[in-house]
């Protein structure tokens, strides 16, 4: 008899074509791994670092850089070898992150993950497209400035271009599955270094220009602002420094690209390492400079803030590949969610997984699935709508990301480390892995009290589907 896979695809356990569980053959290499975690990492966000720095200033700011790439390095350590159940060549793979927790931890803790994980997912598709928005504002807002001289106040409305970054996601979004999004992932990574690098020269350039360096040890000064405001900085600058580093919500996602040998846990904690180091190194030279350039007025984005008006067609370079990126990271974010929901159709309507051949010349035929065609585009216009009806969701985003922080970066990946491991209660071990779930839940929630203080001053001035720049 044939063997036959978990899935329901029949195959040999030796075929070239498929995996010991009857998955198509897995591709990913250390590269290609890398490339979907700078993806996920390197949002735009990077360019509001330097706003974080100036809330906390030249000790504690480069303090808290290295603390959490520090921790991310490590509880992706974790959540890496909680991939394979048992033996980590060969045990039950785990193919997404509820699975891990589901097969590890079991009970309660399964739905809690799925909770916090896919609202996570959803609110970042959503921050996206208001980024990716603001950034094709900029450009417009630029070459406005050029052309009339700064004499007209150049107000842009950012709808047409939410409506158009999701016109160009409806087409991305059917791209079957995570495994082929990978050059899509190496387009957006290379886009990150891009805008990354011109924030970076433009720092630089402007501070050679002064011939100082701007900024305190202590970030901005009370006087200049309030106390309130000045501890709220501070909570949303070490929010925006800890989940810039977040990505644990689609680790084992994206492990699950990797091929083997060797184990997919040593190529993605290889990955890791190189991606960490590589966007650490990124976020520290990008913050320092544009603080150094800045100082305590650094913009909340050095690009689409206009900290810097000229060179103008650098700037609209910058902005170009800023959204470029976000094409691709709203992909990244987007799919383990559009599989979720596709393993749960399919478990209860069989039906929806039937696939038409269509020709392509030159190319092999596209397998187009009636029901993917269907909800992938109702899940974009919707997402959409939502980022033109609340377009301060970053603010909103900021929150989620907070909420989502400690258990999905820390908690759960302790918790099965602990468990999966044996580790000994009361242990050496034990007790700093408890410490850190301890210090990493109340940073999650000073980041939260940070972003509710943000929501409250942006309802003062609300208006849905309204946002000029």
């Amino acid at each position: 008899m044939e063997p036959y896979s978990i899935d329901g695809v029949s195959s040999q356990t030796n075929s070239k074509f498929y995996d010991d569980d009857g998955h198509v053959k897995r591709t990913g290499t250390v590269w290609t791994t890398s490339s979907h975690i700078i993806t996920a990492v390197v949002g735009s966000g990077v360019l509001s670092l330097a706003w974080a720095m100036a809330q906390m200033g030249w000790v504690a700011g480069p303090a808290v850089m290295i603390f959490f790439s520090v921790v991310t390095l490590y509880t992706t350590s974790l959540l890496a070898d909680c991939y394979r159940c048992g033996d980590p060549v060969t045990g039950k793979r785990n193919y997404t992150f509820m699975d891990a927790v589901q097969s590890i931890l079991g009970g309660y803790y399964d739905a809690f993950c799925g909770v916090v994980q896919y609202s996570n997912l959803y609110g970042t598709a959503v921050g996206y497209t208001i980024a990716a928005s603001i950034s094709m504002m900029a450009i417009k807002r630029s070459n406005c400035f050029h052309s009339s001289g700064g004499k007209s106040p150049c107000q842009v409305s950012s709808n047409p271009y939410m409506i158009g970054f999701g016109i160009i996601q409806i087409l991305f979004s059917q791209i079957p599955d995570f495994h082929e999004t990978w050059w899509l992932s190496i387009v957006a990574a290379i886009m990150s270094f891009v805008y990354s690098t011109i924030g970076l020269a433009l720092g630089i350039a402007k501070v050679a220009e002064m011939g100082t360096f701007k900024g305190s040890l202590t970030g901005v000064r009370i006087g200049t602002v309030t106390e309130a405001t000045k501890v709220w900085g501070v909570f949303q600058g070490l929010g925006d420094i800890a989940f810039a580093y977040s990505y644990s919500q689609i680790l084992i996602e994206i492990q699950d690209t990797i091929k083997s040998p060797p184990s997919e846990a040593k190529t993605m904690k290889k990955s890791a390492k190189i991606s960490i180091g590589v966007t650490t190194t990124f976020y520290m030279l990008c913050g320092f400079m544009g603080y150094a350039a800045f100082g305590d007025s650094a913009p909340g984005n050095l690009l689409t803030g206009f900290g810097f008006f000229n060179p103008y067609w650098l700037i609209d370079i910058a902005n170009a590949a800023i959204v470029i990126h976000l094409v691709g990271a709203y992909q990244v974010y987007a799919q383990p969610l559009f599989a979720f929901v596709e393993k749960w159709a399919s478990k209860r309507w069989p039906e929806v997984e039937t696939e038409y051949k269509i020709p392509i010349p030159g190319f092999s035929p596209y397998n187009l699935s009636p029901f993917r065609l269907v909800w992938r585009t109702v899940f974009v216009i919707i997402t959409t709508f939502v980022a033109m009806l609340i377009p301060f969701f970053n603010d909103v985003l900021g929150l989620l990301g907070a909420l989502g922080f400690w258990p999905l970066s820390v908690f759960l990946p302790v918790q099965m480390s602990i468990k999966q491991k044996r580790t000994p209660r009361w242990s050496g071990r034990w007790i700093g892995m408890q410490i850190l779930s301890v210090v990493c839940f109340i940073v999650s929630v000073a980041a939260a009290v940070g972003s509710v203080a943000s929501i409250v001053l942006d309802l003062q001035k609300y208006k849905p589907f309204h946002v000029d720049y």
